[in-house]
């Protein structure tokens, strides 16, 4: 028997990514739901840069 999660079962997300979807077509490419421009500003603003950090 196949261990599937449900459909209805949608992981939480942060308010900000609301509606996010990705996805892996048959080529192996990803699809996303999100530009990825609105992607790096959501991790910017959310995220520090451990590499920028060190040279402070």
């Amino acid at each position: 028997m196949s261990k599937q999660k449900s459909l209805k079962d949608t992981p939480k997300v942060h308010k900000d990514l609301e509606g996010f979807d990705i996805k892996i077509d048959k080529f192996g490419e990803i699809k996303g739901s999100l530009t990825i421009d609105k992607i790096n500003t959501f991790l910017d603003k959310n995220l520090d840069d451990k590499k920028l950090k060190k040279e402070e």
